[in-house]
């Protein structure tokens, strides 16, 4: 531990005091989405060596007003003080830039990208540069220090891409469709942009609000996970399990952990293995990691691991991890809300009143459970169904949320709910889980179980 944190010391002088770039190298690639639209204009910073660049836009104006209201709320956000730092340099106003880099890397000392980009922006005070962190590296381009370098420079573009890809708080996630009054926060995380979204349930009837957002780093390999020990992250609709405290883990997982139910319901049924799928810290002798560097689990900093805890309820707070995050308007939400809440209803109604054929026709043709498929289930159905004189069904604190889809794949949504039930012969409470998918323009259980 001794010889990693000589190690890391060294390597921050260095680029602390050997760094000599042009910001705007960062991105020497530019994403198609993101070229020609007024906040890309970031991810092309002029040197400003013994003069000013432009003005920053109107578009980058609304992103530093952000990034000002991130700070007031949080004057530990280091994130937001990094990219102000690069803003500022932006607009010209390196002076101010290098007041911002300087106070995050004190209160930040491991945070390796700071002191890397602060050195460029010392430099700049006095000649051009031209590609981020050449002279930082000695030893050629296979060294150890080219290839910190490097992972420096892909944390970079990582945390740029996704908070500029996250200011446009109009839309939604599709997969927020309903959280219930017991769900306080939904944890949301784009796998694209090594982005993890926090959304506030405000009220039945009205949108979630997004309320923060952080970097991620995400498993070594991509795409999907299927298989134990591939290094994927998985995509799916999870939910938090339990809090593991920092003192029962080993210093990899940094301050805590959070376990989320990987594989579930629906993972299982497509044969996936695997386990350890957690949310969790950063080894405490760094600050942050590469954006690909996990065995498949969510990783954050330490600093912003404990700030998730707030928004954390254990059993309660869903994590959909999504490849892409699928975005609609306000709308299109209610307008999924309106139909999915019908479905809901069409299931229920068909049930309490015993009508065994409208009611398995709300279940698809590869329904399973537990214990029964399709006919073995409405077989069960059809004798409890001859016992009741009468039943009574209703649901409470109903969340809805949509599954991310593949390519190809049917529309899957997760519907959790208190299920309350009465009849002649017995009475109970459940909590239930429903996944439900869309054939042919209608909504059928596609499993059936307790939560």
């Amino acid at each position: 531990m001794i010889f990693k944190r000589i190690i890391i010391a060294v390597a921050i002088i260095s680029l602390f005091g050997l760094t000599g770039a042009k910001v705007g190298a960062l991105w020497p690639q530019q994403r198609a989405d993101f070229v020609g639209s007024p906040s890309s204009q970031l991810l092309l910073v002029n040197n400003v060596a013994g003069g000013t660049s432009s003005r920053l836009n109107p578009q980058d104006e609304i992103v530093l007003d952000r990034l000002n209201l991130r700070l007031q709320h949080n004057p530990d956000d280091y994130e937001a003080s990094l990219l102000k730092g690069l803003l500022l340099f932006q607009g010209g106003d390196l002076a101010a830039a290098i007041t911002e880099l300087q106070a995050l890397t004190a209160k930040a000392p491991k945070f390796q990208l700071a002191h890397l980009i602060l050195g460029d922006l010392l430099l700049a005070r006095f000649d051009q540069v031209d590609t981020f962190g050449l002279n930082a590296v000695s030893g050629g381009k296979n060294s150890a220090q080219s290839k910190n370098i490097e992972q420096l420079q892909k944390e970079a573009r990582a945390r740029l891409h996704g908070y500029l890809a996250s200011t446009d708080g109009v839309k939604i996630p599709r997969a927020l469709i309903t959280l219930s009054d017991q769900v306080d926060y939904a944890l949301v995380v784009d796998k694209e942009k090594n982005r993890l979204y926090i959304y506030r349930n405000v009220g039945s009837g009205l949108p979630p609000e997004l309320v923060d957002d952080f970097y991620i780093v995400l498993g070594k390999r991509e795409g999907d996970k299927y298989r134990e020990g591939d290094l994927k992250t998985p995509v799916g609709v999870y939910f938090v399990t339990s809090f593991l405290p920092d003192e029962k883990l080993p210093p990899l997982y940094g301050s805590g952990a959070f376990p989320v139910n990987y594989p579930n319901e629906y993972d299982r049924n497509l044969r996936k293995t695997g386990s350890g799928i957690w949310l969790h810290g950063t080894d405490k002798s760094l600050y942050s990691r590469p954006p690909l560097d996990s065995e498949g689990c969510v990783v954050l900093t330490n600093h912003e691991f404990s700030r998730i805890g707030q928004y954390v309820k254990v059993g309660r707070t869903p994590v959909i991890i999504n490849e892409t995050v699928a975005w609609i308007s306000s709308g299109e939400w209610l307008e999924l809300n309106i139909e999915i809440q019908a479905a809901l209803e069409t299931w229920r109604r068909s049930w309490e009143q015993a009508d065994l054929t409208a009611y398995l026709d709300n279940y698809a043709d590869i329904f399973w459970s537990k214990k029964h498929n399709k006919t073995s289930w409405g077989d069960s159905k059809r004798r409890v169904f001859a016992g009741k004189s009468f039943q009574k069904i209703a649901l409470s604190n109903i969340s809805v949320l949509s599954y991310p889809t593949q390519k190809d794949n049917q529309p899957v949504i997760v519907a959790n709910f208190v299920q309350h039930y009465q009849s002649n012969n017995f009475n109970g409470d459940m909590h239930k889980r429903l996944y439900l998918v869309k054939q042919q323009g209608d909504w059928k259980v596609l499993y059936e179980g307790r939560q």
